[in-house]
């Protein structure tokens, strides 16, 4: 009961966390106009991309190998 508890507390909490922003980069923002905001916002996806590409090469590997030593 006392994890459920706790998984409930960290699912509320987190979200209002991850909205945060580094002091640099929200200067940089203010200060720049939509063409700075759109270059830092692409950023952002170009470096949250490569984790979920080595995850899903990492799987695929993983699944066909499995799948190999199942055939044998």
């Amino acid at each position: 009961m006392i994890y459920k508890g706790l998984a409930f507390l960290f699912i509320l909490i987190i979200p209002n966390l991850s909205y945060s922003q580094c002091a640099m980069c929200r200067a940089v923002v203010e200060q720049g106009g939509e063409e700075v905001a759109e270059g830092i916002n692409s950023g952002i996806v170009y470096l949250m991309a490569f984790p979920y590409i080595l995850v899903a090469t990492a799987f695929y590997l993983f699944y066909r190998n499995w799948k190999k030593s199942n055939l044998q």
